[in-house]
């Protein structure tokens, strides 16, 4: 499957409903987990320094919301938004998150504070794919086109492995060495992907 481009991701986040359009930039952007962003909560969104904090996932277990650390010990960590998102990211914030900091960044429906279900948005999701060109596209395939335009940016392996929070115990060896301040020109660079489209 070939990862998605700038444009289909817009494209796809378009067909969403406007509540749901931000899961899709950052699923395709940032290369966030579904379960990262179902735990993403308003206190998580720094707007000032056009970052994500990502401590938490969610995981559902036969009916039953789990909170717990993300997928590996990697998964703890700081993204860098790109810029072109920010303010998207902010009108999101104003009109369909709560105001306090535990206030879901995703919640299940607008004003409600229970987590989204994954077949509820996997439904809208297709139609928004189809709508796009991209009946193929799963929505974890979003992950895969947000490391794959970091990879075009010229971001090294461990700064990708740091962005997307993945590891293995062998890898996590290699790569703890990854330049932190790069994710903020990463980010920059990807805005800059996106004005190329």
């Amino acid at each position: 499957i070939h990862p998605a481009t700038p444009a289909e991701i817009v494209a796809i986040a378009d067909g969403m409903p406007e509540h749901l359009r931000l899961l899709v930039l950052l699923a395709g952007w940032c290369g966030l987990r579904f379960g990262e962003l179902a735990e993403l909560r308003r206190g998580d969104v720094d707007t000032d320094r056009e970052l994500l904090s990502v401590s938490r996932a969610l995981v559902r277990v036969d009916g039953r919301d789990i909170i717990g650390p993300p997928k590996s010990e990697a998964g703890v960590r700081e993204i860098h938004i790109p810029p072109h998102l920010m303010p998207t990211v902010v009108a999101h914030l104003a009109a369909h998150v709560g105001p306090g900091p535990a206030a879901l960044v995703f919640p299940r429906r607008p004003g409600d504070e229970r987590h989204m279900i994954h077949t509820e948005v996997t439904k809208t999701y297709r139609r928004a794919r189809e709508a796009a060109g991209r009946p193929d596209l799963r929505l974890h395939d979003l992950r895969h086109a947000g490391a794959t335009l970091a990879a075009q940016t010229g971001a090294t392996l461990a700064e990708l492995m740091a962005r997307l929070g993945h590891s293995t115990p062998g890898a996590a060896l290699r790569y703890q060495h990854a330049a932190m301040g790069r994710d903020a020109e990463i980010a920059r660079r990807l805005s800059a992907l996106a004005e190329v489209e």
